[in-house]
């Protein structure tokens, strides 16, 4: 099986694909309300240039692949996408990001298509909250789609929730509790300073008080019992995984800021309009999308995404205030 490595000796072996940078939701640290310019859909990549795209990084040894956005969940014919995907040999997981709100519908044929697993984005368990963060969305579309998600068997099913002091950090033991009755994960994270430095609106948390380390998260949840170590769940990634005393779930920690997981990034990102990203919190892209276009060959397709793995940093520069110009979550894929 090939194996892909960076200057830096990590082996290369997942690729998280945009779909779209559009979204049906104007979450309060990713978006402004009135959205921002969507890139123009003749610039978005094709399935068949997505689907090449996998095929070339495949052959490199490339094996799972996340779909994201945007929201993923918008993007027309997403199933189809998905059969096509799971074709490819050397493939052996597909899964994806979304915020829910169309999960309902979409989690069998997703299923049906060949997805593995499926991780919600969801910052509170507060109905009118929800409503006030995402500034217009609504809480039960997005918990039957957890629902739907469960029944379909896109386990184990993962939820996501960024935390916000003075927003939303009220609500980690509410979370954390869920793990105790359901097997589900959930994960902590840190807020990201990327394009959401500014101010979001009134009554919402000023810039320089937003943050949560996840070293508070911890303590925060220590009434609730002794967090132990959970090693080895598959599709983990960067969390920090442990078991409350007797929880048929985990509780994960993923803390990009304070302690962060770059010496074992094994990933590329793919940009909804064909830019390959080595390192989500720098700068430096390769576009596949002229070389797509232009019917360029097996070796030339290979040397681009072989330039993206070695143009991999060592870490990113978050502590030295070093910001990605692209600055929003929706427009790089995050």
């Amino acid at each position: 099986m090939p194996v892909c490595r960076d200057l830096f000796g990590r082996v290369v072996n997942y690729l998280r694909i945009s779909v779209t940078d559009r979204c049906n939701l104007r979450c309060v640290y990713c978006m402004p309300a009135q959205g921002i310019p969507w890139r123009p859909r003749e610039e978005i990549l094709r399935h068949e240039e997505i689907v090449r795209v996998v095929e070339v990084a495949a052959g490199l040894g490339i094996q799972r692949l996340r779909l994201t956005g945007g929201e993923p969940l918008i993007r027309a014919g997403l199933p189809a996408l998905v059969a096509a995907l799971a074709r490819i040999p050397g493939i052996e997981e597909i899964s994806l990001t979304t915020n829910g709100v169309l999960l309902a519908s979409l989690a069998e044929p997703l299923v049906e298509a060949g997805l593995s697993r499926v991780n919600v984005s969801l910052d509170t368990l507060q109905p009118e909250r929800f409503a006030r963060i995402t500034r217009f969305g609504r809480f039960d579309q997005v918990w039957r789609g957890i629902e739907a998600a469960e029944r379909a068997g896109l386990t184990p099913l993962k939820l996501n929730m960024v935390v916000i002091r003075d927003l939303n950090d009220d609500e980690l033991e509410t979370f954390a509790r869920l793990t105790l009755r359901r097997p589900w994960h959930v994960r902590f994270i840190e807020l990201m300073p990327v394009g959401n430095k500014g101010e979001w609106g009134e009554d919402f948390p000023g810039a320089g008080r937003r943050s949560v380390p996840v070293a508070e998260m911890r303590a925060r949840l220590a009434p609730l019992g002794e967090l132990l170590p959970v090693n080895g769940l598959r599709g983990n990634g960067p969390a920090q995984t442990y078991r409350l005393p007797g929880a048929a779930g985990t509780v994960g920690f993923i803390a990009p800021v304070s302690q962060h997981f770059c010496a074992g990034c094994n990933r590329l990102r793919l940009t909804s309009d064909g830019r390959l990203r080595p390192c989500l919190l720098r700068d430096g892209e390769v576009d596949l999308a002229p070389a797509l276009r232009d019917g360029a060959d097996l070796l030339q397709l290979q040397a681009l995404i072989l330039q993206a793995v070695l143009a991999k940093p060592k870490g990113h520069q978050l502590s030295d205030r070093a910001l990605p110009r692209d600055g929003r979550m929706a427009a790089i894929g995050g």
